[in-house]
């Protein structure tokens, strides 16, 4: 987390919860968010992230498997964007509660800009009790 500080002023940051790992890999997984403000346009932002990525020696060789780091960029102040190898908001965000429980715990009230829900509305949307039908 202290490493996102070269990116530019790190406003908050969540407590780290454990998962299991989506996919193949063979290990748990440590998630927190992080509210980031910097000059950075997206593109060169993801760029940076990418670089720290590899000095932690995030090789990137097989989609979900196992790493030492994963940063992805999940929702951006000015709504929208897509470039190249980029899309914000995240394109699963919505459905991963390794990001919704963190990013409600900082940032309740801020929106996905293509559901227009709240941070909030999206966890409690995944993690809301389904009836058992038999």
């Amino acid at each position: 987390m202290e490493e996102l500080a070269a990116l530019g002023t790190v406003h908050a940051r969540s407590r780290v919860i454990t998962t299991d790992p989506l996919g193949p890999a063979q290990r748990r997984f440590a998630n927190a968010v992080a509210i980031v403000e910097s000059e950075l346009e997206p593109q060169a932002t993801l760029a940076a992230l990418q670089r720290m990525e590899r000095e932690f020696g995030r090789r990137r060789w097989r989609r979900w498997g196992d790493r030492v780091l994963d940063c992805d960029i999940v929702l951006w102040d000015e709504g929208i964007w897509e470039g190249h190898d980029l899309v914000i908001p995240h394109p699963e965000f919505r459905f991963r509660e390794f990001v919704l429980g963190p990013a409600k715990s900082i940032a309740p009230h801020w929106y996905d800009p293509v559901s227009g829900l709240s941070i909030s509305q999206l966890h409690a949307r995944l993690t809301k009790p389904r009836p058992v039908l038999r």
